[in-house]
């Protein structure tokens, strides 16, 4: 869709030039694929001979998000900015949307040059050197952002190891099909649960393949703060290891790139604190248990009439998790 013809290129491109000194209006107007729950819209700033690459992160038609989830887009443009403070490689904020801006709710940041798509990155030749460098990477990322100040954040919903387990229980009851392997899982889950005295930080919540950007060099920017919350550190350090986010490179657990010992120790070198493996394997299994749910609630949305390709493609790997579960949950032999 062309910034001429859209009802929001006007009111963004006055409003961008309110807020970036030198500006005078926008060019490359585009939605772009991708982003299951915000709109991503990719434009040029453009004035006085020079051209500023923005990113604008929307709500779908600019409307109040319903999501207990949701952080919110004002509140993840806040963390973006205590991120970069913090030695994070995020992009720059330029503005958060106000309700006179006549855009809808959302923030201007800058457009970081770089790849998402997981095939790509860990295949193609350009990302080759890069690749045995990401998962220290990661590690080091992970330490900076879990020391943020806790007093300075904006507020937050607090997810804890048990408050996880039952709130995707609760999905998966709705979903009234059984499933013996998540059952299991569930059982294992609660009966391994971390201590309630676990240190609780900021963590990212979908710290992944997908949500990096990766230039050849290394981490460009961590992406998509719409999860963020406070939690277990752990659960970031997991998240990334989920089979699912390997694309196919199941002998590197962390993104399909790297070891887990390298991201452990990039996490350690980078002040992050000790890391238990065992409480990254709790998360682990129950990261892997929830993308299972994730996938099962895909299948309800197709049965009740959502007949897309994506909810069909995505609903059907549920089984692929319950793999996934058994080899975890497998007993370790000895020797």
């Amino acid at each position: 869709m062309s910034g001429e013809t859209n009802p929001i290129a006007a009111p963004l491109a006055s409003a961008v030039a309110r807020h970036i000194e030198g500006v005078n209006g926008i060019e490359n107007l585009r939605r772009l694929s991708g982003g299951a729950s915000q709109e991503t819209w990719a434009f040029d700033a453009v004035g006085n001979g020079k051209t500023v690459p923005l990113i604008l992160r929307r709500s779908p038609g600019g409307a109040r998000a319903t999501s207990e989830m949701a952080a919110g887009l004002e509140t993840e443009a806040e963390l973006i900015k205590i991120a970069g403070t913090l030695g994070v490689p995020v992009p720059l904020v330029r503005l958060v949307l106000g309700e006179g801006d006549g855009v809808g709710r959302g923030f201007v940041m800058d457009r970081v040059e770089g790849e998402t798509i997981a095939r790509k990155i860990l295949r193609d030749d350009e990302y080759a050197e890069a690749r045995p460098k990401l998962a220290r990477q990661c590690g080091e990322i992970l330490a900076r952002l879990h020391k943020a100040d806790m007093s300075a954040l904006p507020k937050l919903r607090t997810s804890v190891a048990c408050d996880e387990i039952e709130q995707y229980a609760k999905t998966y009851k709705t979903h009234n099909h059984p499933h013996p392997v998540f059952d299991l899982a569930f059982r294992w889950l609660r009966d391994n649960a971390p201590s309630a005295e676990t240190k609780l930080t900021l963590v990212h919540g979908d710290f992944r393949n997908g949500n990096l950007m990766i230039g050849p060099d290394a981490v460009r920017a961590v992406l998509d703060w719409e999860l963020a919350h406070i939690g277990d550190p752990m659960e970031d350090l997991a998240w990334i290891c989920v089979n699912s986010w390997r694309f196919g490179n199941i002998d590197n657990p962390v993104g399909g790139f790297g070891t887990r010992e390298d991201m452990f120790a990039g996490y350690e070198a980078a002040g992050g604190g000790k890391v238990d493996p065992e409480r990254v394997k709790f998360w682990e299994v129950l990261g892997t248990l929830k993308w299972g749910v994730m996938c099962t609630t895909m299948v309800m949305a197709f049965k009740a009439g959502d007949r897309s390709v994506e909810r069909a493609t995505v609903g059907r790997r549920s089984s692929e998790t319950e793999v996934d579960l058994m080899r975890l949950l497998a007993p370790r032999r000895k020797g």
